[in-house]
């Protein structure tokens, strides 16, 4: 799925909007999730704290009624890929690190960790525990082998 350059300027619109919600303090607010909830039949980007209220929204006519399998997928790369263009307004957002930023499906359903930040660290790709089972059995077999 090819974004057009009004997708990806509306999406960053709306991660900027996020940070006029929750601007740099001295008391960051506690919120520990941001929540985008998207729609594959409206096309709707519905942004929510964790208390489930709405943050701001937009809706990316370019995804209304899309039926593709692999929708969430194709969406997910192109979020992470923005995000990653706004990572300086996403870092001085004025929350509690660390935060992460959550795709979900309009049932919410978590999809994917889009962004995590601790403030030191940030994750755009992939899952934070992905392969971690993989990576402590490969770790149990060296510590083993020492012994």
């Amino acid at each position: 799925m090819n974004a057009s350059d009004q997708t990806i300027q509306k999406i960053g619109r709306t991660i900027r909007k996020i940070g006029q919600k929750f601007p740099f303090s001295e008391e960051p607010s506690l919120l520990t999730d941001i929540h985008f909830r998207v729609s594959q039949e409206s096309g709707e980007i519905l942004v929510m704290d964790d208390d489930d209220n709405e943050i701001t929204r937009c809706v990316i006519e370019e995804w209304i009624e899309n039926k593709e399998s692999d929708f969430y997928e194709n969406i997910t790369e192109l979020l992470r890929k923005v995000l990653k263009n706004e990572s300086k307004v996403i870092d001085s957002y004025g929350l509690l690190k660390p935060f992460s930023i959550v795709l979900e499906d309009d049932e919410k359903e978590s999809i994917a960790e889009l962004y995590i930040s601790d403030g030191d660290t940030v994750i755009i790709s992939g899952d934070l525990m992905e392969n971690l089972d993989k990576d402590l059995d490969e770790f149990f077999k060296e510590l083993m082998k020492d012994q």
